[in-house]
Order: structure tokens, then sequence, then C-alpha cells
């Protein structure tokens, strides 16, 4: 996957559920390290660019 796909607002699905029984989460922050968000519980998470590809499956929804 590209980096380039991942902007604010994306929703991506992991490939390994957060505890909280969720895997679809929202791009909130951008640059040198990604923030998503469970939208499920609302947790926040920081991530490296590298570890964002590692754990992403598919991208749920692109927004423009």
């Amino acid at each position: 996957m590209d980096l380039k796909q991942f902007t604010l607002g994306t929703l991506v699905e992991t490939k390994k559920p957060h505890p909280c029984g969720g895997n679809k989460w929202e791009i909130v922050r951008t640059g040198a390290d990604f923030k998503i968000r469970c939208l499920t519980c609302g947790r926040i998470v920081m991530l490296t660019p590298d570890e964002l590809k590692k754990r992403v499956r598919r991208i749920a929804e692109a927004k423009p």
C-alpha cells in the first residue's frame, strides 16, 4: 500500500482487532507519524508509517 492513500478521514480496517473488539479506524493525523482513532471505543494510537502499512488489511472507505 502506498502512504498517499492514507489521508485525513480515511477509514481503514486492521488485521488484528483492538482489545475492545473493533477493527475499523479513522485516520486523524498524517505526517511523520500517523494517528488513528478506533471507531468502537475512541482510543487514539500513534503509529509510524511502516507500522501503519503493516497493520492495515484494507481501506474501508476513502475520503476525498
